[in-house]
């Protein structure tokens, strides 16, 4: 059962409405599709990309900026990757010198770059060394401290120690992405786990893992009992996800969003990735990584994401965003992606 908490978490942007989280993801939740996905509809809380943490670590600037120069008027919770006490708890402090909402520890990135190095989800094999990291950061952070995490390793095995290990060091709010590590993002999400952690835990959890609509989202909280939802890759793919969860909490309804709407998301997104630094050439391939995604509501042929993956100019790009998101036949972008197309990775 949940307690009342001792440090309250902010308030969403809808009074008692459940929460929304837009997911960590590297190389993506950066200030400038922060600063986007804002414009269009904001969630209720930003996460940061990883602080790295290592010995000889220091905290990127470039993370930071998503921090100290965001305008969105959203809180923002500043998380770190890392298996050294110590230094987790020397980053702790120098990121408290900010305008953090909380510090988040993350548990569950599947990259094996990241777990062969006992970091990310590569901690769930050592309940012992998690409990002495969550009880380090606990005394060191005086305000809000959430954790990100996955069901386990490889298995569930140590999913119920290290959630009763949440609740002896006083987690102020943990987000679950139902699926294993090695399970990465191919798998079904395991609903069932998360819904044994809202039972188990004392704090707040948060949903993680295919939550594609507003309808979605209303479906995984009525079966998990979680308090929110934090949405990863289908924000990508749809911006407008947190602002139809709200609608679709007060009324009932969806509004549906018209393929100009997503040409503009498009067009806000190339100019605001934008850096003089970059050619041309990488720029539009850096916006394929997005389009992936995109792709999956334009036309259920999958013909767009084929045709855009190989656009090398920005003319290139933008004429095929014209041809089926101006011109094309649809006119309404999909709630739910597509089915049978496939981003890379396919799934949340």
């Amino acid at each position: 059962m949940q307690t009342e908490l001792k440090r309250a978490l902010p308030a969403t942007i809808v009074p008692n409405q459940p929460i929304t989280a837009l997911a960590p993801m590297q190389d993506v939740t950066t200030l400038p599709f922060m600063s986007v996905v804002s414009e269009i509809g904001s969630p209720d809380y930003f996460f940061t990309e990883y602080f790295r943490v290592h010995v000889q670590s220091r905290l990127e600037k470039h993370i930071l900026e998503s921090i100290t120069e965001n305008q969105t008027g959203r809180p923002v919770f500043a998380q770190m990757i890392g298996e050294h006490i110590e230094h987790l708890k020397r980053t702790t402090q120098d990121l408290l010198q900010y305008n953090v909402a909380g510090i988040d520890l993350n548990m569950g990135c599947p990259a094996p770059t990241v777990y062969k190095k006992r970091c990310g989800g590569g901690l769930l094999k050592e309940p012992e060394k998690v409990d002495r990291i969550l009880g380090t950061l606990r005394d060191a952070i005086p305000g809000l401290f959430t954790v990100k995490m996955r069901i386990g390793f490889e298995d569930t095995h140590n999913f119920e120690a290290i959630l009763n290990l949440i609740n002896k060091h006083d987690v102020d709010l943990l987000s679950v992405h139902g699926r294993t590590v090695k399970e990465m993002y191919r798998s079904q999400v395991h609903y069932d786990c998360i819904k044994l952690a809202v039972e188990i835990s004392d704090c707040p959890v948060l949903a993680n893992g295919d939550v594609s609509s507003a309808q979605r989202s209303r479906e995984i909280l009525d079966y998990t009992g979680a308090a929110g939802v934090m949405i990863g890759r289908h924000a990508i793919r749809n911006p407008w996800i947190f602002a139809q969860i709200r609608d679709f909490e007060s009324t009932g309804k969806i509004r549906r969003v018209p393929l100009q709407d997503v040409y503009q998301y498009v067009r806000s997104l190339y100019d605001t990735l934008q850096r003089p630094w970059i050619t041309e050439k990488a720029h539009v391939n850096r916006m394929k990584k997005f389009l992936n995604f995109i792709g999956l509501g334009v036309d259920p042929q999958g013909q767009f994401i084929h045709q855009a993956r190989r656009a090398q100019t920005e003319r290139e790009l933008f004429e095929i965003c014209e041809k089926f998101m101006l011109s094309g036949t649809n006119t309404y972008f999909a709630d739910e992606p597509y089915e049978g197309l496939v981003a890379r990775p396919n799934r949340e």
